[in-house]
C-alpha cells in the first residue's frame, strides 16, 4: 500500500475543520455529478456489481467479529478499567484473515440440501464489499447496549429481582426500536446527496487504502507483521498491571510522599483527587472511558484538555475550599451520593420497598440528596454543553445546514447523483414495509417488556410512546445536524429530565424511559450512517440490512449473556467494599449510571434542580452554555487569519468533563499525554510513519491487553486464584485521605476528625 493513500484516509482525522470552513456545494450536469466536492475527492463514481457480497467469508468472519467484540466490550465494561474493542481492530484483523480464506479455502461449489442453491466457500479473491459488511457486523458488536446498564443496577446495587426474559427483550427492544426510525426518515437522509455524513469520508478513504497492495518498506514490516509484534508485547506486558502490579494503573507521587496529609493527597491522587503528578503504566488507563487517544483528532485533543484544566484545577479547588455546597462535608471527588452529615446516602430510607418508589415520609424525615462538588458540576456542565451544541452549530454550520436541506427537499424526487443512480441501477432497494414490520414488531415487545413480568420496569405504557414520540420527533433534526456537521446532540439528559418531573420517584421508570427515547434515536443515527456507508461503497441495500439486523440480534444476545453470565457468578460483583484485594470488578461506569438513577428518578429534578434541592442555581449553566459559543464565533469572524480561533469548540470544551466519573483525572492526563505525542507531535514530524502506523497500533494494543485478560479471568481468576499478596496487588493509588471531608465535626471511618 503507498503510504500517500494511507495518510490521505487518516488526514480528515486530524483536520475536522475542513468539512465547515471549505465546503463547497456545486450543482454539475456531468455524469459524475455530485454536489459535495469532499464526496467527489473521495468517493469512486464507480461500481462493480459482479462482486460478490454476502458469502461464506462474510457470515464466518463478520459473525465471529460480532460476537467477539460484544463479548470482550461487556467483559471489560463492569472492570475498573473499561477499555472499548473498537471496529477498527476488526477491520484490520479481517483483512488479514479474508485473504487467508481467499488463499486456502477451496473453490467448488456446494449444493444445499433439498434446495437449488449453491455456494462456495471461496468465490474468489476477497474483496471490497466483503470487508465493508464483516466490519458493519464488527461494529454492532462494538456499539454497546445501553440498556444493560439497567440490568446491572437492579441486580448488583438494588439487589432486586428481574426476570432474565423481560431484561432480554430490554436489551433487544431498545436496540431494535432505531429500525423504524430509520426507515422512516430514509429518503431524507440516505438518499439525498446533500445529507453527505462527514465522518463516512474517513472510512471510505480507510477502506480504499487498506484494499491497496501493502508493500513492505526495505528493511521495515508489513502491516500485519507491525500488528502482531504490538499484539504479543501488549499481550505480554499486561499481565504486570492486570494480575502482579494493578497498583502501577495508577501511581500518585504526592500521595507516596505525604501519607498521612489529607491535602497532599487531594492534590495528587489520579483515583480520587485532582491527579496532580499522577501517571498509569498501564495502556488500559490510558484508552478507558475517554476513548483512544490515536485515534482522537489533535483539535479535540487539545479542546478537551483545555476543559479539563478549567473544571479539575480552576472551578473545583475555587468551589470547593470556598465550601459551595456544603463541598468540604464530602470527598473532593466522588461519583457517590451523600446526605447533610457527609455520610453516604442511605437509599432504604426513602425507597419503599414493595413498591419501589420514593417514600415521601422517609425523605423528609432523613436529608436532601448531596454530591461531591465536582459531580454536581458534571450535571451542570451537562446543561451547558448541550445549550451550546445547539448554539455553536447554528452560528457555525446554520446556513450550511439549511442550505443542503433546502437542496435535499427539492432534491428529493429530482436529479439523481452518481451514487444513487449506480445504486438505484445495480441493486434492489429495501421495501419500507421491512422497516415498518420491524418497528410494529418491536414496539408491540417493548409494550410487553415494561407492562408484562408485573411491571418490574414501572414505565406505564404512556411513558413508551411518549420516549418513541420523542425519539421520532428528534431524530429527523439529529440527524440532518450530524448528516452535514458530524455533531450529533444527545437527548440523555432531556429524556431523564422530561420523565423525571412527569413521573418522579420511579428508578427503573426514569432510565427505561431515557434508554427507549435515547437510545433508539441514536442507534437509528447509527443505522443510517452505515446505510449511507454502504450507499458510498455500493453495497447491495438489501445485504445491508440483513447484516445490520443480524448483527444487532447477535450483539444484543450476546451482551446480554455475557452480562447476566457475569452478574449471576461473579460473587459481590460491583460492590468494592466485599471485593477481594485488587480485584478489577468494581464497575465504575455503572456505579454514574446507578447515581444517576437515584438523582433523576429516585429523587427527581424537583427536589434537585430547583429551590426544594440544593443545585437549583445550576440551571443557569442553561443559558451560560447557550451563550458561551458567541464570543469565540465573533473572534473568528474578526481575526479570519488566525486560524487557531476557528479550532476553538466550546462544546467539547464545556463536555470535556462528562465522563467524570466514571474516568479519573489520571485517565484524562494519560489521555493528554499520549494524544498530544502522536497527534501532534509524530503526526507532524514522522507523517508517514503515523500514517502507517498509527492506527494499528492502537488497534494492535487494545487486542493484547483484551485476550490476556479474558486468558487471565478463565484461567486464574474465576478459581480465585489471585496475584501476590503485597502492597502493590491494591487496585487503587493509595491514596485514602484524598476522600476525606475536611468540613469540622464530619466523622467517617478512616479519617481524621477537624
Amino acid at each position: 500500500m503507498a503510504d500517500g493513500n494511507v495518510e490521505e484516509a487518516f488526514r480528515t482525522s486530524n483536520e475536522p475543520e475542513k468539512n465547515r470552513v471549505d465546503l463547497e456545494i456545486e450543482d454539475e450536469d456531468d455524469e459524475n455529478y455530485h454536489p459535495i466536492e469532499q464526496v467527489r475527492l473521495t468517493v469512486p463514481p464507480t461500481d462493480d456489481p459482479s462482486l460478490p457480497a454476502l458469502t461464506f467469508r462474510t457470515w464466518f468472519l463478520g459473525l465471529l467479529s460480532c460476537v467477539l467484540l460484544s463479548f470482550l466490550n461487556q467483559f471489560f465494561g463492569y472492570r475498573q478499567n473499561n477499555i472499548s474493542i473498537s471496529a477498527v481492530t476488526a477491520q484490520i484483523i479481517t483483512l488479514a484473515m479474508g485473504n487467508f480464506m481467499a488463499r486456502v479455502l477451496p473453490e467448488k461449489k456446494f449444493r444445499v440440501p433439498v434446495t437449488k442453491w449453491k455456494f462456495s466457500f471461496n468465490p474468489g479473491p476477497f474483496n471490497l464489499k466483503e470487508h465493508v459488511l464483516i466490519t458493519i457486523f464488527a461494529n454492532c458488536g462494538a456499539s454497546g447496549v445501553y440498556a444493560l446498564s439497567i440490568v446491572t443496577i437492579v441486580k448488583a446495587f438494588y439487589h432486586r429481582q428481574l426476570h432474565p426474559f423481560a431484561a432480554w427483550l430490554l436489551a433487544q427492544t431498545t436496540q431494535m426500536l432505531g429500525y423504524g426510525w430509520a426507515g422512516i426518515f430514509r429518503q431524507v437522509l440516505v438518499d439525498s446527496p446533500y445529507m453527505w455524513w462527514p465522518e463516512n469520508m474517513i472510512a471510505v478513504s480507510l477502506f480504499r487504502a487498506l484494499h491497496e497492495k501493502d508493500v513492505r518498506p526495505k528493511g521495515g514490516l508489513s502491516r500485519l507483521q507491525f500488528f502482531l509484534i504490538v499484539f504479543v508485547s501488549s499481550f505480554a506486558y499486561y499481565i504486570i498491571p492486570a494480575y502482579f502490579f494493578p497498583s502501577i494503573s495508577a501511581i500518585s507521587v504526592l500521595c507516596l510522599i505525604w501519607k498521612d496529609s489529607i491535602f497532599p493527597q487531594q492534590l495528587g491522587s489520579g483515583l480520587h483527587g485532582m491527579g496532580i503528578g499522577s501517571f498509569s503504566l498501564d495502556w488500559s488507563a490510558v484508552v478507558s472511558f475517554i476513548g483512544n487517544p490515536i485515534s482522537t483528532p489533535a483539535f479535540a485533543i487539545v479542546n478537551v484538555l483545555v476543559g479539563f484544566f478549567l473544571v479539575m484545577y480552576v472551578m473545583t479547588p475555587l468551589t470547593y475550599y470556598n465550601n459551595v455546597y456544603s463541598a468540604k462535608k464530602f470527598p473532593i471527588f466522588s461519583p457517590h451520593t451523600f446526605d447533610q452529615n457527609g455520610q453516604t446516602y442511605n437509599i432504604s430510607r426513602v425507597l419503599n420497598s414493595e413498591s419501589f418508589d420514593l417514600n415521601m415520609a422517609g425523605y423528609e424525615g432523613y436529608s436532601k440528596l448531596y454530591l461531591s462538588v465536582l459531580f454536581a458540576f458534571t450535571y451542570g456542565l451537562g446543561f451547558a454543553s448541550l445549550a451550546a451544541t445547539i448554539t455553536h452549530v447554528g452560528l457555525y454550520h446554520g446556513k450550511t445546514i439549511w442550505s443542503l436541506w433546502s437542496k435535499a427537499k427539492s432534491n428529493l424526487h429530482g436529479k439523481q447523483d452518481v451514487h444513487t443512480r449506480i445504486m438505484k441501477k445495480n441493486y434492489e432497494t429495501v421495501p419500507n414495509w421491512w422497516f415498518y414490520a420491524i418497528l410494529v414488531l418491536v414496539f408491540c415487545l417493548s409494550l410487553y417488556a415494561i407492562e408484562g413480568f408485573n411491571k418490574q420496569l414501572q414505565l406505564p405504557w404512556w411513558g413508551l410512546v411518549m420516549a418513541c414520540g420523542m425519539a421520532l420527533f428528534f431524530t429527523l433534526p439529529v440527524g440532518i445536524i450530524q448528516a452535514t456537521t458530524n455533531q450529533q446532540i444527545g437527548l440523555n439528559i432531556i429524556t431523564e429530565m422530561v420523565i423525571g418531573y412527569v413521573y418522579p420517584g420511579r428508578p427503573l421508570a426514569n432510565v427505561a424511559f431515557k434508554t427507549y427515547g435515547y437510545i433508539s434515536m441514536t442507534q437509528a443515527l447509527s443505522f443510517i450512517s452505515d446505510f449511507k456507508l454502504g450507499h458510498y461503497m455500493k453495497i447491495p441495500p438489501k445485504s445491508m440490512f440483513l447484516v445490520q439486523l443480524v448483527g444487532t440480534l447477535v450483539a444484543s444476545s450476546v451482551y446480554f449473556s455475557t452480562a447476566w453470565w457475569l452478574l449471576t457468578t461473579l460473587e459481590h460483583i460491583c460492590d468494592k467494599t466485599k471485593l477481594p484485594l485488587g480485584s478489577p470488578w468494581t464497575c465504575p461506569g455503572d456505579e454514574v449510571f446507578y447515581n444517576a438513577s437515584i438523582i433523576w428518578g429516585v429523587i427527581g429534578p424537583m427536589r434537585m434542580f430547583t429551590s426544594k434541592g440544593v443545585y437549583g442555581n445550576l440551571n443557569w449553566w442553561f443559558l451560560a452554555g447557550g451563550l458561551a459559543p458567541i464570543p469565540a464565533y465573533l473572534l473568528g469572524r474578526k481575526y479570519p487569519d488566525k486560524k487557531w480561533i476557528r479550532l476553538i469548540n466550546v462544546p467539547l470544551i464545556l463536555g470535556a468533563t462528562m465522563s467524570m466519573p466514571p474516568a479519573r483525572a489520571v485517565n484524562y492526563i494519560m489521555w493528554g499525554i499520549v494524544g498530544i505525542y502522536f497527534n501532534m507531535y509524530l503526526y507532524r514530524v514522522h507523517k508517514k510513519w503515523w500514517a502507517r502506523n498509527a492506527y494499528v497500533l492502537a488497534a494492535a494494543l487494545n487486542a493484547g491487553i483484551a485476550f490476556l485478560a479474558v486468558l487471565l479471568y478463565f484461567t486464574l481468576q474465576s478459581y480465585d486464584v489471585a496475584g501476590p499478596d503485597w502492597w502493590g496487588l491494591d487496585n487503587d493509588d493509595h491514596c485514602p485521605l484524598a476522600s476525606c471531608p475536611t468540613a469540622p465535626g464530619v466523622v467517617v471511618e478512616g479519617c481524621p476528625v477537624f
